[in-house]
């Protein structure tokens, strides 16, 4: 049976991306271990609301590790310390009693501050608006077997498709690189013949997108690797980078 802790929690607290932040920090008491990290931030509020105090704000949805909206930096971990989890998934139990927990948002230039940990992330929306997609007639489903794909080519590509576009990467990395959100959503196209026809465009157009949002760009520290809730490989940008090149030669 899980037991009960006491610690002290440090959020960041900031009114919207040009407003000076600063932390607030708060004696939790007797939280069960078997408490979710975002329910322990909903017992917070519920505190916080009881006082008449404003609540701290912070993003989610699903809490089911699906949709990777629980964008926190936890003691210097984005998403917190347990690997290949999101925030939702990360319970009191990893902590111990009298710790001091650091709660901050996504720190990158491209995911602006909106209030307190809550971030806007439509960045990595406009760099899938650039190219990731295929550009195909919709309609009657084809027999499966009317494209032959290997097993292997198709599992790498489940693989790389499996990016929640949480931007754990960018927070992980010390340059805020977006590289192996962008290497997942062009990997898991070019590793299929769909996706082969719009290959180079597609290369070319979801880079410049990421370097003109303000994305830094890769020095292969691993950092995002480790960091990614979806354990996607730094494989990935390399493959990036083959097609990028590539696409560049071409022209």
């Amino acid at each position: 049976m899980d037991q009960n802790i006491s610690f002290t929690l440090k959020v960041w607290r900031q009114n919207g991306p040009k407003a000076e932040g600063h932390f607030d920090t708060f004696e939790m008491k007797d939280i069960p271990g078997d408490t979710s990290f975002l329910e322990m931030l909903d017992i917070l509020n519920e505190q916080l609301i009881e006082g008449g105090n404003e609540p701290f704000v912070f993003d989610h949805d699903c809490r089911e590790g699906i949709c990777g909206m629980c964008s926190l930096y936890i003691n210097g971990h984005p998403h917190g310390p347990a690997q290949g989890a999101t925030t939702c998934q990360l319970y009191m139990r990893r902590f111990h009693d009298g710790d001091v927990i650091t709660v901050e948002p996504w720190r990158s230039a491209a995911f602006p501050i909106i209030k307190d940990c809550m971030v806007d992330r439509s960045a990595f929306d406009k760099i899938i608006a650039a190219g990731g997609y295929t550009s195909v007639r919709t309609g009657q489903a084809q027999d499966a077997n009317a494209i032959l794909i290997s097993k292997d080519a198709a599992d790498e590509a489940m693989d790389c498709a499996t990016c929640i576009g949480c931007g754990a990467c960018v927070a992980a990395c010390k340059n805020g690189s977006a590289m192996l959100f962008v290497s997942s959503k062009v990997s898991q196209f070019a590793l299929l013949p769909q996706g082969r026809v719009e290959a180079a465009r597609r290369a070319k157009n979801m880079v410049a997108k990421m370097e003109e949002l303000g994305f830094g760009n890769c020095t292969n520290t691993r950092a995002c690797e480790a960091e990614c809730p979806k354990n996607e490989s730094i494989a990935n940008i390399a493959r990036l980078n083959r097609e990028f090149i590539k696409a560049k030669l071409a022209d």
